[in-house]
């Protein structure tokens, strides 16, 4: 297991370098000059070049990578034009925001989703079947800030139960906190359930039509034991590879329930400091973004052995 451990990691260090070429390069293809964004269109010509060189801009493309890069590896994403405040510091703030929504978002979803597929599996072409299946469309029909909306006017406008609009740090208060995330966690799980739902079938049914399941059926043995030793391991490396891709994705910003409930997270940052033109904070957000997308897909890789009979570690 040490040994498998290992690999994957070494595998996800020259993606991640990668990764950080890409992102310095496109933002160096952005137009614009940083340093005149900062200093304003009426910048001494002076002034300008004084910030150009202590920004590192007048040096070789290649050198300032490798400048930008050590700093990053030691913290340092540089100072947001727009905010004035070390980026790693706006950066942490906002992710921990989009973690307090998705990361509940997406165990309600999984609780949910999972047993209902399987369930609708064992009861192929059932009526059971047909109302799973119809309600998986559903969630993956409706658009998340349409149903976002519905959720602000029924339960804050007209029910008048929960607050609408601003967000409370569960650090600071927790109960306050919870009644601003309820919604939006409640709207994201739901557009997330039918994409699980499908998975967990599909995989469910294709494990069900294996010999070693109508084996164990021809033993005698019970249809909640056939599930519970034989089919549930089995027929969850797909479904948990496709929670790992929704999670790291929806962790790189789920933009449009940020946005619907005004909640400070990753994805708005982004979205903002892309109108802002704050080249500093958007350099962070597409570097934490990706990191995350692997480092996600990662302990995924490390969890197949644990989930999976079938995969042995090497």
């Amino acid at each position: 297991m040490l040994k498998y451990t290992l690999n994957r990691l070494l595998l996800a260090i020259p993606t991640l370098l990668l990764v950080s070429i890409i992102v310095f390069g496109l933002i160096r293809l952005i137009p614009g000059d940083p340093a005149q964004l900062m200093l304003g269109d009426l910048g001494d010509p002076v002034a300008l070049e004084r910030l150009r060189h202590a920004m590192g801009l007048d040096r070789p493309v290649a050198m300032q990578y490798l400048v930008w890069l050590g700093k990053v590896a030691r913290g340092d994403f540089g100072v947001s034009i727009l905010q004035q405040r070390a980026v790693s510091e706006i950066l942490i703030s906002s992710l921990g925001v989009t973690a307090s929504l998705v990361l509940p978002a997406m165990l309600l979803a999984s609780l949910l989703a999972i047993p209902a597929g399987m369930l609708a599996a064992w009861r192929q072409n059932t009526a059971v079947d047909v109302g799973v299946v119809t309600l998986a469309i559903a969630c993956l029909s409706i658009p998340s800030f349409w149903l976002g909306l519905v959720f602000l006017l029924v339960f804050g406008v007209w029910l008048d139960l929960l607050p609408v609009v601003g967000y409370v740090s569960l650090a600071d208060a927790p109960i306050e906190g919870l009644r601003y995330l309820l919604l939006p966690v409640c709207a994201l799980a739901l557009i997330e359930t039918g994409v699980i739902i499908r998975m967990a079938r599909a995989s469910t049914i294709e494990v069900l039509r294996l010999e070693y399941v109508t084996h164990a059926r021809a033993k005698g043995l019970g249809e909640a034991t056939v599930a519970r030793r034989h089919v549930l391991k089995n027929a969850m490396a797909p479904t948990w590879t496709m929670i790992g891709l929704t999670l790291g994705s929806l962790l790189g910003g789920a933009v449009v329930i940020e946005t619907v409930f005004t909640l400070p997270g990753l994805g708005r940052l982004m979205v903002d400091s892309i109108f802002a033109r704050d080249y500093p904070v958007i350099q962070g957000c597409m570097l934490l973004v990706t990191a995350i997308y692997v480092i996600v897909n990662l302990l995924v890789e490390l969890c197949y052995p644990l989930l999976d009979p079938r995969v042995r570690p090497q």
